[in-house]
């Protein structure tokens, strides 16, 4: 007798699909807990993979050489910028990318619908490397990371809110489609620094950056072909703006660049404090976005506890992506100054660093993948999750002192190898956890502003990675690392005692 999934006579589960066959693809709106087409999990999760895989080729290829193209002499082809308003300007822009998913989540909630809005925004990302590839000098610099910044705003928060969508809140699988997500953001990240940092080395900055955009736009290509696979829900606009509501918004952004410019030409914002201006700008959004989501008539008293217990998970990323992104400033400059790059005679480019804690990244995200899913409920926490992320970012850094104090290029290739293996293990713990419980804590009406608050937090991280670059100096290096990596495993364990209340507070949120 044959037996017609969902019939009376079908007694197996409603996400089983028959023995031997592959399931079907949901309809659009429909539950797709039963699509597990791609490694177990939903197809669409496949062509998300793919289009951040580019997203972030594009995206870390050009980060990996831009500090040394800002502060290199004219001689060695680049701008020849102090080394403290470089890595200003790096903790600046990488703010500004994740500041950005503010707006990019408005957009995905009150305009175009979190699908349109991923489209539209690679093509921005993409226009800002040509931008940089093509114009010469400063000019290019500003043109082209604002357009990446906006562009990657939108991008980041609209892929992530697509991705949840493929996942019922209380879907077992969410954090393991998260982490083979996150393993095409790493796969972007390992192979971007490898290409543009040899083309560097070889043909000059622009061929770099050139090397970027192309990558971009075959990440659109693909992501045009398999559009067809997303969920319908991801077109939704879910709270619209209203006929005629544009002027506010049109008018503040205009205000606000008028703003910068004259603070600009007045000399109050400068290269050097740039970074420091905008982790201002972040800290204050998010405090605003978090009032918006615990005042709002809206939200529920449960969405509004699961909003309160993100709180110190939030401040606990904060702390996390201030470390983390210091392999753009920091790290850059310890690459630079201390790191013995020779092998055999041959000198390693000194932005392939920037590709080896993608790499474990890469390795780890199927094993982390595998021992969500087999561990389940017995798994350890979220919350704990992010202390035990947050208190590896303090151990990598403490990692640096049996090298510090040294003069010249004396540390090994290996030490630095080891250290970012501890930051990718960091990393797997709270990046990509983060990432799935963002698209689960929010209230419904404002999903997207939820995944913007996670991202605010790398924004806040981020700027701060640049200001506090500016502490850093080979000679005091030991007291540098251990200040800051104390300081991260003391908050790993305040968030560790803190574990049970948060839990709770979530209401059901795993």
């Amino acid at each position: 007798m044959t037996i017609t999934p969902g019939s009376p006579d079908d007694d197996r589960p409603a996400d089983d699909p028959a023995p031997g066959s592959v399931a079907a693809p949901p309809d659009p709106g429909q539950d797709f807990s039963a699509d597990r087409r791609f490694f177990g999990h939903p197809l669409a999760l496949a062509n998300l993979f793919s289009v951040e895989l580019w997203e972030r080729f594009s995206f870390y290829g050009m980060q990996a050489v831009m500090a040394y193209y800002l502060y290199y002499s004219l001689a060695e082809g680049g701008l020849g910028l102090p080394e403290e308003a470089a890595t200003s300007i790096i903790g600046a822009y990488g703010g500004t990318v994740y500041l950005a998913c503010v707006a990019g989540a408005w957009i995905c909630d009150r305009v175009l619908g979190a699908e349109r809005t991923l489209f539209f925004s690679a093509c921005t990302v993409m226009l800002g490397h040509l931008a940089l590839a093509l114009v010469p000098g400063l000019a290019g610099v500003v043109v082209g990371l604002v357009l990446v910044a906006l562009g990657s705003g939108g991008v980041k928060t609209s892929a992530t809110t697509v991705v949840g969508s493929l996942y019922r809140r209380d879907d077992p699988r969410a954090d393991a489609g998260f982490s083979i997500f996150y393993m095409g953001v790493n796969i972007g990240a390992l192979v971007g620094p490898l290409i543009t940092g040899f083309a560097q080395t070889s043909i000059g900055f622009h061929w770099a950056f050139g090397l970027a955009a192309i990558g971009m736009a075959l990440g659109l290509g693909i992501y045009v072909t398999g559009r067809k696979n997303l969920p319908a829900s991801a077109a939704v606009v879910p709270n619209p703006l209203p006929a005629g509501a544009w002027a506010r918004p049109v008018l503040g952004v205009a205000v606000a660049v008028v703003v910068i410019v004259v603070l600009f030409v007045l000399g109050v914002l400068t290269a050097e404090n740039l970074s420091t201006a905008v982790a201002i700008i972040v800290a204050v959004i998010s405090v605003g976005l978090f009032a918006l989501l615990l005042t709002s008539p809206r939200v529920t008293a449960v969405e509004r506890s699961r909003v309160r217990s993100f709180i110190p998970m939030w401040l606990a990323s904060v702390v996390f992506w201030s470390l983390f992104q210091q392999q753009f400033t920091v790290v850059t400059l310890y690459s630079d100054v201390r790191l013995d790059r020779s092998l055999g005679g041959w000198e390693m480019p000194i932005a392939w660093v920037n590709s080896l804690e993608p790499f474990f990244v890469i390795v780890l995200a199927p094993l982390f993948a595998v021992l969500w899913t087999k561990l389940g409920e017995r798994g350890p926490s979220t919350p704990v999750k992010f202390a035990i992320g947050a208190g590896g970012m303090g151990v990598a850094f403490l990692l640096f002192l049996p090298w510090a104090g040294g003069t010249g290029n004396t540390t090994p290739v290996l030490a630095i190898v080891l250290i970012m293996l501890v930051f990718a293990l960091a990393e797997m713990n709270l990046s990509p956890v983060g990432l799935s419980l963002s698209t689960r804590i929010g209230p419904d009406l404002f999903r997207s502003q939820a995944v913007a608050l996670f991202y605010l937090s790398i924004s806040l991280g981020s700027a701060l990675a640049g200001t506090m670059a500016g502490y850093y100096d080979p000679s005091t290096e030991g007291t540098y690392f251990s200040v800051i990596g104390i300081a991260a495993l003391v908050l790993g364990g305040v968030l560790l005692a803190l574990a049970p209340w948060v839990r709770r507070a979530m209401q059901g949120v795993r």
